[in-house]
């Protein structure tokens, strides 16, 4: 499961353990700041440890695992250049090329890893397309691996989260992390 942080992670973890063996896929080259970055990655493996505790009857056998890419930014910022994004309104382009980078690359972390599904935390934000996310995620699965479609923000899944946030102390940022999204909220 591709995570984009701790909070949006928290509640579809919950709802997943329960039905599958989960492997979050840290890899947000969206994030240009490395201090942000950091901060965001070390919530996400202290929620997953609080988790895997917490819930010790579904994860003794199974616990909630990390894999981790390093910070790049540059990955994101030069394709956004090539591209022409800068200027793409928030919601727009440059959040597309974003989600196919991301979701492109956890594909390929699962099929490298021989496991049966990928999906993304990016579905749990009211300011996401879910309906774009699930078109991209269905486009790259194979046979070998298949996506798994979601809306985690139905069902209360993102007031949720707001709540495990409050619960577990996480810190919650403002923004996706990149620096167009943080103009674009000023």
């Amino acid at each position: 499961m591709h995570s984009c942080c701790a909070p949006c992670s928290s509640y579809c973890l919950i709802y997943l353990m329960r039905y599958f063996e989960i492997t979050c896929f840290w890899y947000n080259p969206n994030i240009t700041d490395k201090e942000e970055y950091d901060r965001r990655k070390e919530e996400l493996l202290r929620l997953t440890g609080i988790l895997n505790e917490e819930y010790d009857i579904i994860c003794r056998d199974h616990p909630i695992k990390v894999i981790s890419e390093d910070f790049d930014p540059d990955v994101f910022l030069d394709t956004v250049r090539d591209k022409d994004l800068a200027g793409c309104p928030e919601g727009g382009d440059r959040c597309r090329m974003c989600f196919d980078m991301r979701l492109g690359r956890t594909f390929e972390t699962a099929l490298q890893n021989g496991f049966d599904y990928f999906t993304t935390t990016l579905t749990i934000s009211p300011h996401k397309d879910a309906r774009l996310i699930n078109n991209i995620g269905n486009a790259l699965a194979t046979a070998d691996v298949r996506w798994l479609p979601s809306d985690f923000k139905k069902r209360d899944g993102f007031r949720q989260s707001v709540e495990l946030s409050r619960k577990y102390g996480l810190y919650r940022q403002n923004y996706c992390g990149c620096v167009y999204s943080v103009r674009s909220d000023t």
